[in-house]
């Protein structure tokens, strides 16, 4: 297949609730939403899931559109392509810039299941018909979170996540575990603890959590190795793995129990599988994170999801959790803490033209 023609937008939109971490709050939500075309008219859709500012990590809406526009763009349009996979060599000569690129790739992987008339899902190898969905609390007071968790237990969710960071963690969970003694129940960090720490951290082992997700700095695999060997709770590592090699290193050191998957984080989907291939071999389970996507990045998460090794819920909930509207049709929905896999052509949702282009801020077309 040869692209032919790109079209870039800018959208933003308010999410339904804010959203907090340890290390940011989110109130309404850029993207960039990508459509490509073949030079058999099939259409491809990719969505990048860099936040406005650098706070998870240094890509932002303005630096991915950037790179894209003005880098990935041209040396992607007219070059013959096999397999998505390709475009790891394309875009060799690009440092770093995971975001960027796997917005663009997974647009790809969109148009090349639907050149074969196969789900993503089957595309990717993809097993299961089902996946199961996993829901995160971000930072409030303590009787908001509650309330939360209980409204989510009530539906049905397989999976309870939340955010944490010094001065919340240890009364918090001890409260959530008094009410809620047996949901299965994470708590996510997002590098906001040190080795200094090491107390806390270990006394939260007695409240049986799944995981801790990312306590440490969110480039390090040294120092959470010396963490696991010293509390039971298992470590997920997060912002940490940008890459097959940053996965590898982490579970020779023993760095982590478990590993979050993110497509845009390890710059798509080709990465992402690798990673999931690597995690079995050495039985790590593996979930798929989230990034308060709109619909395309989600339908490719559910798509990831339903690769063998995803044993944990991830962060894929329903539409309604984030948005009034989303860009695309139908919603995803929860049916008793489940999600179907679309099996129709590509991403297997079809996108809203009408409301796409209302919620639009700035538009550029490219031509091979």
């Amino acid at each position: 297949m040869q692209i032919k023609k790109a079209t870039l937008y800018l959208v933003e939109q308010e999410l339904l609730t804010p959203f907090s971490s340890g290390i940011g709050k989110v109130d309404s939500r850029e993207s960039i939403i990508l459509q490509l075309e073949d030079e058999d008219g099939f259409v491809g859709w990719g969505e990048v899931v860099a936040f406005s500012s650098p706070w998870y990590t240094e890509e932002t809406v303005k630096s991915c559109w950037h790179i894209i526009q003005d880098f990935l763009l041209p040396l992607l349009i007219n070059t013959k392509i096999k397999h998505p996979s390709d475009l790891v060599d394309i875009f060799s000569s690009i440092k770093r810039n995971l975001m960027a690129k796997a917005g663009v790739e997974t647009a790809i992987w969109d148009l090349y299941a639907k050149r074969l008339n196969i789900s993503l899902s089957n595309a990717i190898g993809g097993s299961k018909k089902k996946i199961e969905s996993g829901v995160v609390v971000g930072i409030e007071n303590r009787d908001k979170m509650l309330e939360s968790i209980g409204k989510y237990v009530d539906e049905g969710y397989k999976r309870i996540k939340i955010k944490i960071k010094p001065g919340l963690d240890y009364q918090l969970i001890k409260e959530i575990r008094d009410i809620y003694p047996n949901i299965p129940l994470m708590a996510d960090a997002n590098s906001t603890y040190s080795l200094q720490d090491m107390t806390l951290l270990k006394a939260l082992d007695k409240f049986n959590l799944m995981m801790i997700e990312q306590p440490l700095a969110s480039d390090d695999i040294i120092d959470h190795a010396k963490l696991q060997k010293e509390i039971t709770t298992p470590i997920c590592l997060d912002e940490s793995i940008v890459s097959y090699d940053d996965a590898r290193k982490a579970i020779e050191l023993g760095s982590c129990k478990v590993m979050n998957i993110k497509i845009g984080r390890v710059g798509g989907l080709t990465e992402a599988i690798k990673i999931h291939n690597l995690c079995k071999e050495h039985n790590i389970p593996v979930w798929c994170g989230g990034m308060l996507e709109m619909g395309i990045s989600r339908a490719v998460n559910i798509a990831l999801a339903s690769l063998e090794n995803f044993l944990i819920p991830g962060d894929i909930s329903a539409t309604s959790r984030y948005w009034k509207k989303d860009i695309t049709i139908p919603e995803v929905f929860v049916e008793k803490g489940s999600i179907s896999v679309p099996e129709n052509p590509g991403i297997g949702f079809s996108v809203d033209f009408e409301f796409l282009n209302k919620i639009t801020k700035n538009k550029v077309k490219l031509l091979g």
